[in-house]
């Protein structure tokens, strides 16, 4: 798949997103019901709306792909080791924050081609502001009704604070070892992919998850915050997060942040 190709497809995803979105809001009006997974996660209607409104678009628009999203059936090893480029979404990631009504929800789509994520869409449903990033194009936000404008991650300010994001529904002490690692810092708590788009557009330095996520979680977001200049990195090896390479979907503990100048595994917890 070429750079022109991603392009091609941003805008669709992008409009594909924005109608997933309207479908959560909808939802997110109601008195809606909350149901249990197997893995004991939350699950809602909105979930499923919008599950099914992503599908039906990326079948359309790349009808030879194939989609693996959250909400899908468990799609065996064997079958996706042999998919060399794929959509990975996760149609309402930060259901805990839906279900607390905060707004700090998000959806997610990603191009995965060769176990990496080359396009990446974020869209805020309450907000209406919208991530997104292809590689070959740029990194990008936009507001409702304003032009998009390009996003990159920043350098560390001398003598200031080390700016952190943290998981609003999953701290722990983890979080809490690394960031007292770092020297001073201020930590902001915030829902779903929103931090790592933080980190992307420079409005925060890094963002340590020392918990478990699935792959639907960063791939996205991940896309978006590697084009804007930033990476995002296991905290066990220090190598970039690599996608369907392996029969598990958690991704290992990571760090995602924008100047590669600090060596921020020195952080990590080795407990």
């Amino acid at each position: 798949m070429n750079d022109d190709n991603r392009v091609a497809w941003l805008d669709a995803v992008r409009a594909l997103a924005a109608q997933a979105s309207q479908r959560i809001l909808e939802i997110y009006a109601t008195a809606f019901d909350v149901t249990a997974k197997d893995d004991n996660s939350p699950l809602t209607a909105a979930d499923l709306a919008a599950h099914q409104t992503i599908l039906a678009g990326l079948r359309q628009l790349t009808p030879e792909l194939p989609i693996h999203s959250e909400e899908s059936a468990a799609i065996p090893f064997a079958e996706r080791a042999q998919w060399r480029c794929y959509w990975l979404v996760d149609p309402l990631d930060g259901t805990k924050e839906f279900i607390k009504r905060n707004g700090e929800f998000t959806v997610n789509i990603a191009l995965i081609e060769n176990h990496e994520p080359v396009l990446g869409v974020v869209q805020v449903p309450v907000t209406g502001r919208c991530y997104f990033a292809a590689r070959g194009y740029g990194a990008f936000r936009q507001e409702p009704g304003q032009p998009p404008q390009p996003i990159a991650t920043q350098t560390l300010q001398p003598g200031q604070p080390i700016r952190v994001v943290g998981s609003k529904s999953h701290g722990g002490p983890g979080l809490q070892k690394f960031v007292a690692a770092l020297g001073p810092h201020q930590l902001v708590a915030i829902g779903s992919s929103l931090k790592f788009c933080q980190v992307a557009e420079g409005a925060a330095d890094v963002y340590p998850r020392m918990g478990p996520t699935s792959e639907w979680d960063t791939a996205a977001a991940q896309a978006i915050v590697e084009v804007a200049g930033g990476q995002v990195i296991s905290a066990e090896t220090g190598q970039p997060l690599r996608y369907n390479t392996r029969d598990s979907l958690l991704n290992p503990h990571f760090i995602v942040y924008g100047d590669a100048s600090r060596d921020w595994l020195s952080a990590v917890p080795r407990e």
